[in-house]
């Protein structure tokens, strides 16, 4: 049950932390699942539409970086994703009527798990309003070690994330991360925060994995604002959970950054890494 101060938090502060969403042994039921689907996959031989593999390995290697859409094709995801105990508590959030846009796992494998850059969920797909929201469900205890979940508090205001007009992937503008919060927290522990609240993570540098699923809502209303092929491939998982479709787009933003992006790229990962790599050839 979503308290009045964890109500008043995310409407203040962008997020709020709900520190036993998921009982142990659901956390345990979704690890199994999640340990059924890596199980026998390589970087030589993996369905690339349901896996990404950790960079920097061997081609027999069996590091699995993201499960993609586990709320879509497993069923006890899908369930999961639908239930009383989420949807409830979204109504609270996004109001009567809610859309499921989509899911994944970050497993941030120990000692390797890829770093996440500040961004904002938004960016990548721009909607007519903030009606937008993430869920990120922690499977294994989390700390700034294995690469918790950072965010920055009360930022409501769409950042840019291009440089020379095309997208990053990441925020390109002066960022004052002196404000950024960890969020550790033990497993089965989730963390909801708006689609403009600035966030990240770093590398695991712990002999631990960390694990999270995260799922992303928005408000019937707040409808994707078109960019091309990426925007009609964002949408493709979107589902009604509650209430009624809206006819109506509701605005309530004065500017939206529209994203160009530079290629396909299949993930934050892969368009973070570019960035990187086309900064760094800049600056050599």
């Amino acid at each position: 049950m979503l308290t009045a101060e964890q109500a008043k938090r995310y409407r203040t502060e962008g997020y709020f932390i709900f520190p036993d969403l998921l009982s142990q042994a659901e956390v345990e039921q979704f690890v199994y699942e999640m340990e059924r689907i890596c199980a026998g996959n390589t970087v030589a031989q993996h369905d690339a539409s349901r896996l990404e593999m950790e960079p920097s390995q061997p081609p027999n290697g069996t590091k699995v970086r993201r499960i993609y859409e586990p709320c879509t094709y497993y069923e006890v995801f899908k369930k999961f994703s639908e239930s009383p105990k989420l949807i409830d508590t979204l109504e609270r959030l996004l109001g009567p009527d809610i859309v499921y846009t989509s899911s994944k796992i970050n497993v941030k494998p120990a000692e390797l798990g890829s770093v996440v850059e500040w961004h904002q969920d938004m960016a990548y797909g721009p909607l007519t309003n903030r009606s937008v929201l993430a869920i990120l469900i922690y499977l294994d205890d989390a700390d700034l070690k294995n690469g918790c979940l950072q965010v920055i508090p009360g930022q409501f205001r769409m950042l840019d994330h291009s440089r020379d007009g095309i997208f990053q992937g990441r925020i390109t503008e002066p960022l004052d991360t002196s404000k950024a919060i960890p969020l550790e927290g033990k497993k089965g522990a989730a963390i909801f925060f708006n689609g403009l609240a600035p966030h990240a993570s770093s590398l695991n540098r712990s002999s631990r994995s960390r694990r999270t699923l995260i799922l992303g809502y928005r408000a019937a209303d707040a409808y994707p604002i078109h960019v091309g092929e990426m925007s009609t491939r964002g949408d493709r998982f979107a589902r009604l959970v509650r209430g009624l479709n809206s006819n109506v787009a509701r605005f309530d933003m004065d500017r939206v950054f529209i994203p160009t992006y530079p290629k396909d790229t299949k993930s934050l990962y892969e368009l973070q890494d570019l960035s990187r790599r086309q900064e760094l050839g800049r600056t050599v």
